[in-house]
């Protein structure tokens, strides 16, 4: 997921991909703001004309930065998973890797706030639309892969405690909408400002709540 300099990497025929990757840079720099065709053209050491040959504007430019910033969204959720004991117990070994893959996301836009806030830019004229709508199976695209992960854990997790999905609607959603409502707080909210002891309890806390929703959703069923 490493953002490399368009300008370090291009040769000849592969100007597309060294755009992207400038553009990363500037994404990772700035945000979604920077990114600017001209400005990735400059970085490459190409003129604006040869740019606009692989990208129609900006808008175009800027859904590609999204679905590079999703994907890398997704290999740290799965790297934190990678990072979990095993368990012999599979209710436990659900949770552990639910709030794994919590932990990779909120620890994502922590690390890359640029290139979190690029993943999701919501002008749709410039970054498109690849949310997954609720209520359907996800679909095994790359850019989307973030939402399957959870929706596999919550699957695993109830699975694991047999609670019928029809008990859990959207639990998927709820869990997603946690993790990323804490990533925000403590990037652009009232949380940024905590040492990084606390902003660490803060997560795991978080964490803690979404597993135990999943233990509440239990209790409802009556499984």
């Amino acid at each position: 997921m490493a953002a490399i300099s368009g300008g370090k990497t291009y040769h000849h025929g592969d100007l597309r991909n060294a755009l992207i990757c400038a553009a990363v840079d500037l994404a990772t720099e700035g945000g979604p703001e920077r990114v600017v065709l001209r400005e990735a053209a400059r970085r490459v050491g190409v003129s604006p004309t040869a740019a606009y040959r692989h990208f129609e504007g900006r808008g175009e430019l800027l859904k590609a930065v999204k679905t590079h910033a999703l994907r890398a969204l997704a290999d740290s959720m799965e790297r934190a998973a990678e990072r979990v004991p095993g368990a012999d117990d599979p209710t436990v070994a659900a949770e552990l890797r639910l709030a794994a893959l919590g932990r990779g996301y909120v620890g994502f836009a922590l690390e890359h706030p640029g290139l979190y806030r690029a993943a999701f830019c919501t002008p749709r004229a410039a970054c498109g639309d690849v949310w997954v709508p609720l209520g359907r199976p996800a679909e095994p695209e790359p850019e989307i892969r973030a939402f399957a992960l959870l929706t596999e854990a919550v699957n695993a997790l109830t699975g694991a405690c047999r609670i019928p999905r029809r008990a859990r609607p959207a639990a998927e959603a709820a869990a997603w909408s946690t993790v990323h409502g804490l990533s925000l707080l403590l990037l652009d909210g009232p949380l940024g400002g905590l040492p990084e002891q606390r902003r660490a309890d803060v997560v795991e806390s978080t964490l803690a709540l979404v597993v135990s929703g999943a233990r509440a959703v239990r209790a409802r069923s009556g499984s």
